[in-house]
């Protein structure tokens, strides 16, 4: 963090009504959050220049984090990143960035207010994100219980920020219990988000090219992406991009570029 913006910024504090999401099937029945720790460098190259003119870091709030890697790469890349997670399995068991970044992940239940500070100089205050992600998080969320997500959202998000995130529209039973809790197609969910005050960015997910933490390509079958903003104007202008790098992030993460990779590594 090297801007002024956050040169006094001593820790990162957070205060949740619930810090752990006691009452939901994944805490209770851990597997994603005892398993991944998703990333992607391309998703951080493409974040970053999306934000390359911004004034100071770029600041990340990822939902759901699990084992933090994303969020490791983003405090490498210079950012200040923050990563919240529903279950404290990882947390406990210093697994994955938990052992390497703690100051930086922390557990709360997203369906009930929290607030994430930061203490500086100057004393204590509520920090605001250009950025919140969600990966593969969203339809673990009862629906009722996505007004209170979308606040909690809402208001850690900066003017003209965006929310990005993966959502499955499968259902998925682990030991008999259904961890997905919301199973819809996409265009129940923008009509949800709609219904909740966002727009989707469709513009800003052709920028992004298939390339996100996680998605069809990355750990998640079947999964699509859905950028939201409340406020369209503020948003990031999208950078232009050529033809060879439109078909380079085609081609990243396919199933051809996989299968060759595997065939170069064993010879």
């Amino acid at each position: 963090m090297t801007s002024t913006l956050y040169s006094d910024l001593k820790t990162i504090r957070v205060e949740a009504t619930r810090e752990v999401a006691q009452s939901s099937p994944d805490h209770n029945v851990p597997w994603g959050t005892r398993r991944d720790n998703s990333r992607n460098w391309r998703f951080n190259q493409k974040l970053n220049k999306l934000y390359a003119k911004k004034k100071g870091p770029l600041a990340v709030l990822d939902l759901g984090c699990s084992g933090g890697g994303f969020v490791k790469d983003c405090l490498d890349d210079g950012g200040l990143a923050v990563g919240l997670e529903g279950s404290d399995f990882s947390k406990k068991r210093r697994r994955a960035e938990w052992r390497t970044i703690p100051e930086y992940l922390f557990t709360a239940d997203i369906t009930a207010p929290f607030q994430v500070y930061g203490e500086f100089e100057s004393g204590s205050k509520p920090l605001k994100f250009d950025v919140v992600t969600s990966w593969e998080v969203i339809e673990h969320i009862s629906e009722q219980d996505l007004i209170p997500v979308s606040e909690n959202v809402a208001k850690h998000l900066d003017r003209g920020g965006i929310w990005i995130m993966s959502v499955s529209p499968n259902i998925e039973i682990i030991d008999g219990i259904h961890l997905h809790q919301t199973v819809q197609p996409k265009s129940w969910w923008i009509r949800k988000f709609e219904q909740l005050g966002w727009i989707n960015l469709e513009t800003h997910l052709h920028y992004f090219n298939t390339q996100f933490v996680r998605g069809p390509k990355y750990g998640a079958p079947g999964s699509f992406h859905l950028i939201l903003t409340r406020e369209v104007a503020q948003t990031p202008a999208i950078p232009e991009e050529s033809l060879p790098v439109r078909i380079y992030d085609s081609w990243l993460g396919s199933g051809p570029q996989r299968l060759l990779k595997l065939l170069i590594a064993g010879l």
